[in-house]
């Protein structure tokens, strides 16, 4: 194992805060010393099918505590998804269907995979536990934590001072989340900075319970594709890991040249040295910010589409946007990203009606960044892309 101060530097890249930094080398003295790895956790509620790059931030952070060689679990909250997690929302969530809950959990464990050992990974449900509470233990854990102390959270307070309802059970959600760091007997646990509440009712719950209270430590939220608000799927500035290779590396080369260097930080596999290195090329004009953007697209469509993906994803862009195969004077369109590609082809008047559309699409006529598009009823999504129509008609398209 490294030395504390080598493994609290790994620990504290990308980290925002650590309650606290002082127990946390406590915890590390006393590993290192009885050569007992420390017991990670990290809660993920199935309420998606697909997970996106702004969950792999505490996946990533994960894997920095797997290689240090601690002991890390990757906690299903297929109980919890059923509460509904209230934070940062300004009403109560619609509840999950266990059969969604579950069926989305599958997805979850296939796809962690990508980035954890999973010879060395702990995959939980937290409803082993809590589905075995009788309704008295419900009770005695409700009365751990007073009204007045669940109000301290922020949204709750919004929500309450603005006269919004709030549901019982979702006062249950943070003290859910608490036990399970009682059942497990974590040692740390991560989350993102929206979190903070939740993991600080955890260390409050593990001492009443007679636990050496666990580590509280949050990574911050990543920005979406417009480096303003967080990735999300609903505000369409996501990248999808399961999306295919070309689509997730054009989406990436389209971020900032500043958020490049977050993402570097943040997702990259490269030590803090070398991203410093990057960084300074770049800011020297020894590197070309393109070719660095490259290289990030490269790693982590690698990660989840394997090595002759990545290579054949960074030749498309390569092809398509550098060799300038296509035109110089290529029209750009800027729209909304919910909107259909048959109405984007007729303003752009690539063709005069519904029909010659569908026709040309029938015909293989119309690609999106090099690909055959049959459906030209569907809306892209948030990115940028190269629509050809025909042999002559060229355009970039910015959807936002």
């Amino acid at each position: 194992m490294l030395s504390v101060e080598e493994q609290i530097r790994v620990i504290k890249r990308g980290t925002e805060e650590i309650i606290s930094e002082e127990e946390l080398k406590q915890k590390l003295e006393y590993s290192i010393r009885n050569n007992i790895p420390l017991r990670v956790k990290a809660g993920f509620d199935p309420t998606a099918p697909d997970l996106h790059l702004g969950h792999t931030v505490l996946i990533q952070k994960m894997k920095h505590f797997q290689d240090l060689g601690h002991h890390v679990i990757f906690l299903i909250g297929d109980f919890t998804g059923l509460i509904g997690d209230p934070t940062g929302k300004s009403e109560t969530r619609k509840a999950l269907t266990i059969e969604e809950v579950l069926k989305n959990a599958e997805t979850y464990k296939e796809q962690v995979f990508k980035i954890l050992d999973p010879a060395k990974t702990e995959i939980a449900f937290n409803s082993h536990w809590m589905g075995k509470m009788t309704s008295y233990d419900m009770i005695k854990l409700a009365s751990s934590y007073t009204v007045a102390r669940m109000l301290e959270r922020d949204d709750f307070a919004k929500r309450y001072s603005s006269g919004k309802p709030i549901s019982i059970h979702e006062f249950l959600y943070p003290l859910v989340q608490g036990y399970d760091s009682v059942a497990l007997k974590s040692d740390v646990e991560l989350g993102g900075t929206d979190q903070k509440f939740n993991l600080l009712v955890g260390r409050d719950l593990q001492r009443m319970n007679g636990q050496n209270p666990q580590i509280a430590l949050t990574v911050p939220i990543l920005e979406g594709l417009d480096g303003v608000q967080k990735m999300s799927k609903s505000l369409g500035n996501y990248v999808g890991i399961t999306e295919k290779p070309t689509d997730m590396f054009g989406k990436i080369m389209s971020i900032s040249d500043q958020l490049m260097f977050r993402y570097y930080l943040l997702l990259s596999d490269k030590s803090l040295e070398e991203v410093e290195r990057i960084k300074n090329g770049v800011e020297s004009g020894k590197i070309h910010p393109m070719d660095a953007k490259k290289d990030l697209a490269e790693e982590i469509v690698k990660r989840f589409h394997g090595y002759v993906e990545a290579k054949r994803a960074r030749e498309w862009f390569e092809q398509v946007f550098t060799k300038k195969e296509i035109p110089d004077d290529i029209k750009l369109f800027e729209g909304k990203s919910d909107e259909k590609l048959i109405d984007i082809i007729k303003k752009l008047g690539f063709a005069p009606s519904n029909s010659e559309v569908r026709r040309l699409a029938t015909a293989g006529a119309i690609t999106i960044n090099g690909e055959k598009i049959e459906n030209v009823d569907l809306s892209l999504g948030a990115g940028e892309f190269i629509l050809k129509v025909g042999k002559r008609n060229f355009a970039k398209l910015k959807l936002k």
